[in-house]
């Protein structure tokens, strides 16, 4: 719905709240419900474009990239959940419900990290930079099989003892290297000279020594490789759940959290279009079958 579409059918906020005071309604548009954009069409790739998101998505000299999926839906969708909580906690004082107006566009600036806290308070224009972190902190390496995270201050010294018994060390060992200033004005050297060492090294043997030193690395895994992953096994992230119409069992990402009480119900594939309308129709809201039957033939429902 877009602003203003309730109220036109008479289901207006101001009109709920007075059949149910302790009503608690959220409101996820483009733009929001007030302003002189609350009507216009939105989707993710306009909320990355005008949250500013996508200006420091990419590489410095290509244009700007969208992130992958649907990240400011998900973005707001969280913001709108947190506003829920925050509207329950006031309802428990106020015995008052609350309509809660989530604008995707200011859910996007809202999580941009530094960006607006770097132009406000110093006056940057953040610049788009890649694989690089924008603190200089992380860069995404190649590998002999793929790519890898790595930090490139954390125990410099030891990294580059590790890449000098290598012999892949180049100039690192100099002492004007120890400078951490003097790395960050230089960085494009460290970036090529990590970047030749990394090809030499798959990305689980760097993954592997490297958390033995203690180094917060990381391999860029792929799909094949998430559903593989002992981590995620040994918490059973991924769930089999039984198609029964296409005699197939398929698995599924499920819930990023765990309650100390396990979850007994067990596990069932979303429901099919129209599957489930006798039972919230007919059993739940008291809609007879006869008019069912009618609301289904005109293509209501």
């Amino acid at each position: 719905f877009y602003p203003g579409d309730l109220e036109k059918l008479g289901l207006g906020f101001e009109v709920l709240k007075k059949i149910n005071p302790a009503l608690i309604l959220v409101s996820i548009t483009g733009f929001g419900q007030e302003g002189p954009r609350k009507g216009f069409k939105s989707s993710d790739l306009v909320a990355s474009a005008f949250g500013c998101q996508m200006y420091v998505t990419g590489r410095s000299t290509a244009k700007p990239l969208k992130l992958y999926g649907q990240q400011p839906s998900l973005i707001a969708s969280l913001f709108g959940a947190t506003g829920i909580l925050l509207a329950l906690r006031k309802r428990r004082r106020s015995g008052k419900g609350e309509h809660i107006d989530i604008s995707i566009q200011e859910a996007v600036t809202a999580s941009l990290e530094h960006v607006m806290v770097r132009f406000f308070h110093e006056n940057i224009i953040p610049a788009r930079q890649g694989n690089l972190h924008w603190n200089h902190l992380f860069h995404i390496f190649p590998c002999k099989d793929g790519f890898i995270q790595i930090t490139l201050f954390e125990g410099w010294e030891t990294l580059v003892e590790w890449m000098d018994s290598e012999g892949m060390a180049e100039n690192l060992k100099n002492e004007k290297w120890r400078d951490e200033q003097y790395r960050r004005k230089h960085i494009d050297h460290i970036i090529k000279v990590f970047g030749k060492w990394t090809k030499t090294h798959t990305k689980n043997e760097l993954f592997e020594l490297g958390q033995l030193m203690r180094f917060s690395w990381a391999p860029v895994q792929t799909p094949e490789q998430i559903t593989a992953c002992p981590q995620l096994e040994a918490r059973e992230f991924f769930v089999n759940i039984e198609h029964p119409e296409e005699g197939d069992i398929l698995k599924y990402p499920w819930f990023p959290y765990k309650f100390r009480a396990p979850i007994t119900t067990p596990y069932k594939r979303a429901p099919r279009i129209g599957e489930d309308n006798v039972q919230i129709y007919n059993k739940e809201l008291g809609v007879s079958k006869n008019k069912l039957n009618m609301l289904s033939a005109s293509g209501v429902i």
